[in-house]
């Protein structure tokens, strides 16, 4: 059985000028510790979709299981990460926002400041436990972020392109990290991203979709060796071909 099904899934918006497809029929499925990216240019549907398997809309066709089992609202078998830094609480600091979700299940304080603290020395913020987010850069928020959604040990990480806003710099830091991170972890993700490159670095597999209304174009097995280089001749037919199922043109040297 698949982790994660993605059954002809649809959405539509009610607007002021009348009805708008958000998503229109998307499929797929995806085994337990896959990383997929979903790309496609913008209004496309990609966040509507991860919204969908998140649980926070509901769609007005289909249906997504995971181990078999309707998704009907959010749980916490589901970890978000989301690109907008004011995702973490200003009046926490980075442990107290990493145990949130604990203190919510109603775990010990010791036992939560103790599992909060694993996850941050996995994201290598071990020794930012007690600084505020206004103190901390933008890459260190979102690792903040990725720490706070795996502290209660979700079976599912999705992340709508938590990168997107950071300096080419520590984008590439934070890949390198998310990648070391998911292969300790094993998690399943789903990963939302407009970045070709970013999804080539990450993903097993590459869903492209549609330009408006989104549905699923094709898909791409992305089999090199990790850790991968971006600078190599695979990685880059890889980009080239991914960016040909965007209609879009590769570049040249």
């Amino acid at each position: 059985m698949p982790h994660i099904e993605v059954r002809d899934v649809s959405l539509t918006y009610d607007t002021p000028t009348g009805k708008v497809a958000g998503v229109e029929r998307a499929s797929f499925e995806m085994e337990q510790s896959q990383f997929l990216c979903l790309v496609g240019p913008s209004g496309c549907g990609k966040t509507t979709l991860l919204n969908i398997i998140a649980g926070f809309l509901t769609p007005t066709a289909g249906e997504i299981r995971i181990d078999g089992k309707p998704i009907t609202s959010h749980g916490t078998d589901r970890g978000v990460v989301f690109q907008d830094f004011a995702q973490l609480f200003p009046w926490r600091t980075a442990l107290g926002n990493v145990a949130f979700g604990l203190e919510m299940k109603g775990i010990p304080k010791v036992e939560r400041d103790a599992i909060a603290m694993r996850q941050l020395q996995l994201v290598k913020l071990e020794k930012f436990a007690h600084s505020y987010p206004h103190h901390l850069s933008g890459g260190m928020q979102q690792r903040v972020a990725i720490a706070r959604a795996l502290a209660y040990n979700p079976a599912v990480l999705l992340m709508d392109e938590p990168f997107a806003a950071l300096d080419a710099l520590t984008r590439d830091a934070m890949q390198q990290l998310l990648a070391d991170v998911w292969r300790e972890t094993r998690k399943t993700v789903i990963y939302v991203t407009h970045n070709v490159a970013e999804a080539v670095y990450l993903a097993d597999r590459v869903i492209v979709m549609s330009p408006h209304p989104g549905t699923v174009k094709t898909e791409v097995a992305v089999s090199l060796a990790r850790p991968r280089n971006p600078l190599s001749v695979e990685f880059l037919d890889y980009q080239k071909l991914l960016l040909r199922h965007l209609g879009q043109n590769a570049p040249t040297a």
